[in-house]
């Protein structure tokens, strides 16, 4: 067999399992082995060996498998310099691939952009907020938060002050929703802080109102229902009269995640119609800081996963086909998850955890954050002497999360 060809074919067909899988046998070891010396489980190593060429792979993973392999990074996709690449290097990495995915943001942008430095910096975090979808948040933050120190250094400097506010309320609001999906509730509520603050001083009431409503959506996700109510409120004193049709829209989706965490069935039923109609009425494109269409499928999903919070295996089941066809992998993960707790209350345990277990391998993909403790939070919800098949391959998998 000529393993060079074969490792050089795979490599450029971008299926970097494949790339590991042939180099191991090259060398003649054995998956446990493998697994051994990266510090995973051999059920694991196989799982990275068949993912195929879509979807993402998990950077400093494959980094380590080039080194202990002894194979060129840039066989599995990698920069020579990124493989074993400490957070310096990692930053200074996607700081680049960000210059690169803003190029299309800046398409996409309507009329001509400012040249000045508050401009390069929104589309810089414009840009990752795109990346978002394809790299581990633990990965991306480290760059995010670079970006924030620089937003900060040229802000402390003076000129564009109130534009530079603006964007440093955005990158602070990114920040946010990384740690939050990170698991770290912590820190996710002091950067949405900085964020509302930051975007008070650009006084910008709409910008003020998304920061305020995103906040509001993390306490509803969290279980804090009368303060995401409340939240949501103050985001809408915010707007005032003029409420643009995607602000309207996402923001009823909000109170109702809120509505759902506190039980209440019928509010959050209305707030879902309420959050439907508005989307139903286009109006082109989404006004800044609203980056991507708030539609009927977004309507969708939340209605998914409030009929999880409320145990409503008809509101889950009925939306899942157009709930799972909006958002990026890491999206998708969490409401498979949803879908799977709606098969969970109607007595579906084997499709339950076979979803559960399909979104956990996403998790485990993208490193344990916020995935992961939902399929936690899903597994705790069955109490049983004796699980079924499915289950026990899912607290198989859980166990993966830390090896």
């Amino acid at each position: 067999m000529d393993w060079q060809r074969e490792i050089r074919d795979a490599s450029r067909a971008g299926d970097y399992g494949r790339v590991i899988e042939l180099s191991r046998k090259e060398k003649r070891l054995t998956q446990l082995q493998l697994g051994e010396a990266l510090g995973l489980s051999q059920s694991a190593v196989f799982r990275m060996e068949t993912h195929g060429s879509a979807g993402a792979y998990d950077m400093l993973l494959l980094g380590r498998a080039a080194a202990h392999l002894h194979i060129s990074a840039g066989f599995l996709g990698l920069a020579d310099s990124a493989a074993g690449a400490d957070p310096v290097e990692r930053r200074q990495l996607l700081g680049g691939v960000a210059a690169v995915v803003a190029t299309p943001v800046l398409a996409a942008l309507p009329g001509s952009p400012g040249t000045g430095q508050a401009s390069a910096l929104q589309l810089g975090t414009m840009a990752y907020r795109r990346l978002d979808g394809s790299i581990s948040s633990r990965d991306l933050a480290d760059a995010v938060r670079g970006h924030i120190q620089l937003i900060q250094r040229l802000s402390s400097n003076g000129g564009e002050r109130s534009r530079l506010a603006a964007v440093g309320s955005e990158a602070a609001s990114l920040a946010g929703w990384l740690a939050w999906d990170m698991g770290d509730h912590g820190s996710a509520r002091t950067w949405y802080g900085q964020a509302i603050r930051a975007a008070k001083a650009a006084k910008d009431p709409l910008l003020a109102a998304y920061q305020t409503g995103s906040l509001a959506q993390f306490e509803a996700h969290a279980g804090n229902a009368a303060q995401a109510l409340s939240l949501a409120c103050v985001a809408r004193k915010s707007l005032g009269t003029r409420t643009p049709v995607i602000a309207d829209a996402w923001l009823s989706s909000v109170e109702a995640l809120a509505h759902a965490a506190a039980g209440d069935l019928r509010s959050a039923d209305r707030a879902l119609v309420r959050s439907g109609a508005a989307a139903a009425r286009r109006e082109g494109a989404p006004p800044w800081p609203w980056v991507f269409t708030f539609d009927e499928s977004k309507v969708a999903a939340c209605r998914v996963t409030c009929g999880a919070r409320l145990g409503e295996p008809e509101w889950v089941l009925g939306e899942d086909a157009a709930a799972l066809a909006t958002g990026h992998a890491k999206q998708r993960a969490l409401l498979v998850l949803d879908v799977a707790a709606g098969h969970l209350a109607a007595g579906r345990l084997e499709a339950a955890f076979a979803l559960a277990g399909r979104a956990l391998d996403t998790g485990l993909q993208y490193r344990p954050g916020r995935i992961v403790d939902r399929a936690r939070a899903l597994r705790r919800t069955l109490a049983t002497a004796s699980p079924p098949k499915a289950v026990r391959e899912f607290d198989e998998r859980m166990r993966d999360v830390h090896l």
